[in-house]
């Protein structure tokens, strides 16, 4: 019984060695996977996108989606960790002239939203407009935005049923170049900002930013018609002493983040 056990084991021993040979010598031959790609995938339509003249009802059409965009501005709060935040609550996407610059006597858009052209497989048709109301900049604080605001940014207060697009309350912002970024599937954008600030006359300054394209996708809301959507996302940054900003309480640095959704309603 003993010299069985000792021939089973030497048996069994002998096996578990061969499979362990042939094995390694199999794994020999297997292809290790590759190495992750280091390079970006990059996805490109060739969507048209255009708001032609905006009329309601022609799904050809793109309409500014006001109501689901916004512009967004934060700073550093000088003195401490966190962030100074905010918005503008009224803006736009018209190119707006010297001779458009006036009082609007209206509460909604004061002027037609279709500054602009969506190409996204050429840039180089690409091009935008824009524009905000200073004096709406709106934090939460209703008493720092009719207050220290209004006569930190150089503008006066809110009248209301009036859009003010005078030059003292107006920032605007006008494509320059459009290009690919070579690194993601986003947009890299030369703007020119005109802006008055706290100055005796508007200046403008050349400012690189980013575009990203958040793809056309259909929608539908309970037994409503379904229809089109798609959306632009502009971020930059501007220098605020450019302008004649002088508070001690704000970084000379803000950043700026313009969400701007559309349909085909």
């Amino acid at each position: 019984m003993k010299l069985l056990s000792k021939t089973t084991l030497m048996i069994l021993l002998s096996v578990v060695s061969i499979y362990g040979y042939v094995a390694s010598c199999t794994h020999k031959d297997v292809v290790p996977p590759a190495p992750a790609d280091p390079t970006p995938v990059i996805t490109r339509g060739d969507a048209v996108l255009l708001p032609h003249t905006m009329t309601v009802g022609d799904s050809t059409q793109w309409k500014l989606d006001k109501v689901h965009s916004s512009v967004l501005w934060s700073t550093s709060y000088v003195g401490a960790a966190g962030l100074l935040t905010g918005r503008f609550n009224q803006f736009g996407m018209h190119d707006v002239t010297d001779a458009k610059m006036i009082n609007y006597y209206v509460t909604g858009q004061p002027l037609l939203d279709s500054s602009w052209a969506f190409y996204e497989g050429d840039p180089s048709k690409t091009y935008f407009n824009g524009y905000v109301q200073i004096n709406t900049s709106n934090t939460g604080e209703q008493g720092r935005d009719t207050g220290c605001n209004i006569s930190t940014l150089g503008t006066i207060k809110i009248v209301p049923g009036t859009q003010n697009l005078t030059v003292t309350n107006i920032a605007r912002l006008k494509s320059r170049e459009v290009k690919f970024d070579e690194l993601s599937n986003d947009y890299i954008v030369t703007i020119d900002l005109t802006w008055q600030g706290k100055l005796g006359a508007p200046i403008t300054k050349s400012i690189v930013g980013r575009l990203k394209y958040i793809p056309k996708a259909r929608v539908q809301f309970g037994t409503s018609a379904a229809y089109s959507v798609f959306g632009l996302q502009l971020t930059f940054q501007l220098n605020c002493r450019d302008f004649g900003i002088t508070s001690t309480s704000i970084a000379d640095v803000i950043d700026i983040e313009c969400n701007m959704n559309f349909n085909n309603k």
